[in-house]
């Protein structure tokens, strides 16, 4: 119930467009790195400080004008060469909807295209996003066409979905981010018990560990990354075939830690003015990151807005609850 509370409030355009109003006053810049290139260079400057890298998302939700498509993608050609220029440790992830995919295919494409071969000018790794299910045989599509034509992309794999495994095997010789998911998704295709995507989740990475180009294993969840330590020791697997990643502002001391321990670390770092959505899928994704960020983020400003946005996503499935009866 809370995860779908969540997801439904991630989608709400008005709550979008508020909180791009509030800026990150919420409280979201403990989980954002700025809002400019110039503060995210910064926060990706202090990372690499203590050997960690990052990947780049310049965060944008809902964009169905291909104006607002031009401009993010445009966006994102600058943080390659921000990257460039200030000889940072970090990568770009992009998603393909920001950038045109529910305009029209052969746009996004072109768009994709120009950012893949910006950032193989300068030698920089481009990981394309994976978004809910809808998007999915698009998505890959899209990285079969741009990976004919440049080795530099990658993309990412759902532990949740039934045929992960598959997608797996498709990519294994891509530099690949292996993620539980953060989408609803029906269970005709997808893992609804929490057990059961851990389980294909460890599965997917074993794989991938033992036969795949380069894998990234995206987790905050300490028991999977301390079975993924012990795996790797066991099959002599070094540590140039992988790394650990979690997202920015998450538990800081563990990545600290990894980090220390002489593991490859990326962090996710989201930049941008609209981050509302890619917060509450955030908070969506395991209740426990509820607890993660509660202390660092909320404060009375910030619960005080959830409140009233709670409010609303509850008093609208009232409504709607009320419609069907009065229906019936």
């Amino acid at each position: 119930m809370l995860r779908d509370f969540f997801i439904g409030l991630s989608k709400n355009q008005l709550l979008n467009t508020a909180a791009k109003n509030y800026g990150l006053k919420m409280g979201a810049q403990n989980v954002v790195a700025g809002t400019t290139i110039e503060e995210t260079i910064e926060s990706i400057k202090e990372l690499n400080k203590h050997g960690i890298s990052a990947t780049v998302d310049n965060l944008g939700e809902f964009v169905f004008k291909e104006e607002e498509a031009t401009e993010a993608k445009e966006q994102i050609v600058k943080v390659i060469q921000a990257i460039h220029d200030h000889q940072v440790d970090a990568h770009i992830s992009l998603k393909p909807t920001q950038v045109g995919l529910d305009i029209d295919f052969d746009f996004c494409v072109g768009n994709v295209r120009e950012i893949v071969a910006k950032a193989n000018e300068y030698g920089i790794f481009v990981n394309v996003d994976m978004e809910d299910s809808g998007h999915l045989g698009a998505t890959l599509e899209l990285v079969d066409i741009l990976s004919a034509d440049f080795d530099n992309i990658g993309t990412v794999i759902q532990a949740y979905l039934h045929d992960a495994q598959e997608q797996v095997e498709k990519y294994r010789n891509m530099r690949i981010r292996l993620v539980k998911g953060a989408y609803k998704e029906p269970a005709e295709i997808a893992y609804q018990d929490k057990k059961d995507i851990d389980a294909n989740y460890v599965r997917i990475i074993e794989w991938h560990l033992l036969n795949g180009k380069f894998t990234s294993v995206a987790t905050h969840d300490h028991n999977i990354i301390n079975h993924v330590k012990r795996f790797v020791k066991e099959h002599n697997i070094p540590n140039d075939k992988f790394e650990f990643q979690m997202l920015y502002g998450f538990r800081r001391e563990l990545q600290l830690q990894l980090a220390k321990e002489g593991y490859n670390f990326c962090t996710y770092v989201p930049f941008g003015k609209d981050w509302y959505g890619y917060f509450m899928r955030r908070l969506a994704e395991r209740p426990q990151n509820l607890n993660l960020v509660f202390k660092q983020v909320f404060n009375k400003k910030t619960n005080t807005i959830i409140g009233v946005a709670a409010g609303a996503f509850l008093a609208g499935r009232l409504s709607k609850g009320k419609n069907k009866k009065n229906n019936r």
